[in-house]
């Protein structure tokens, strides 16, 4: 929250909160907070842990909240520069495609994290991709996978294995058209038996593309840092390629300062990458 005569500036994040498990909420309040920036937290859900590999983990809905809070917020006059939101669940989208719209005018990052590997994560469906586009048109930057953009734009997902460089920006174009976005980030794309790429696009630098060799190892929780990297990137006055490709090296950084032996449920050990990623900013 932004308070009188601050020059730090504010970033509202609602996702879930995984008690277990490096993502979502446990990822962006320390990776942001740990960049200089003032975070709020309005968490959509309580789950005991994410719903990669653990079996059948609690879920709590916290999406009746989410007005009150936000209601509360007004009265105090209390608002925010950007709003980061990632994985949100069936209730909180519907309550967030009531919300979303009063926040007009700021960054609103909005990450889509619904799907990957070419296959919807449990409990979501073809009603909830189509709610997601909706949020998605109030949305100033849109993040999504591979995944997740061919089923944002109603394609066969079975092209998610590999696609080449004019394949990703024809889906950057096409998002771009269908949501009137200002900026548009394609993540994590297969470009190469071992080359990994994320595409770009702003209303004010056009098309752009970032590719790097794929580090080895695959972690959960790797789309939350780099959205998580990006936004402090953006906050901290980065345009958009610098932000992506500073938030793509921190996420390479952090798988390949994890262990070999690190159970993948758990994230890569992005904590021992974060003093790069803060010297970046410090560099600015």
């Amino acid at each position: 929250m932004v308070e009188r005569g601050s020059k730090v500036k504010s970033v509202l994040i609602s996702q879930d909160l995984s008690c277990v498990g490096q993502v979502s909420m446990a990822v962006a309040l320390p990776v942001l907070g740990a960049a200089g920036l003032r975070t709020a937290a309005l968490p959509t859900a309580l789950l005991s842990t994410h719903t990669g590999g653990f079996g059948a983990n609690t879920y709590l809905d916290l999406s009746p909240e989410i007005p009150g809070i936000m209601d509360h917020w007004a009265s105090q006059d209390i608002s925010f520069d950007a709003v980061y939101l990632g994985y949100l669940g069936q209730e909180a989208l519907d309550v967030w495609l009531t919300e979303l719209p009063k926040l007009a005018g700021r960054l609103i990052l909005l990450d889509p994290a619904m799907a990957d590997h070419g296959k919807l994560y449990r409990g979501f469906d073809a009603g909830y991709v189509a709610r997601m586009g909706e949020l998605a048109q109030h949305a100033a930057l849109l993040t999504p996978n591979l995944t997740e953009a061919l089923l944002l734009l109603g394609q066969p997902v079975e092209k998610h294995e590999r696609i080449d460089r004019k394949e990703a920006f024809e889906i950057v174009s096409l998002l771009q058209a269908k949501f009137d976005l200002d900026q548009v980030v394609l993540t994590g794309v297969p470009v190469g038996t071992a080359e990994i790429g994320v595409f770009g696009f702003s209303r004010w630098d056009g098309f752009w593309d970032s590719v790097q060799a794929r580090v080895p190892g695959s972690y959960f929780g790797t789309g939350d840092l780099f959205a998580s990297a990006l936004m402090a990137g953006l906050m901290h006055g980065f345009h958009l390629q610098q932000a992506a490709e500073t938030a793509g090296a921190f996420v390479a950084k952090s798988i390949a300062k994890t262990a070999p032996d690190q159970d993948p449920r758990f994230g890569p050990n992005y904590a021992a990458a974060l003093p790069w990623l803060l010297g970046q900013f410090l560099e600015k």
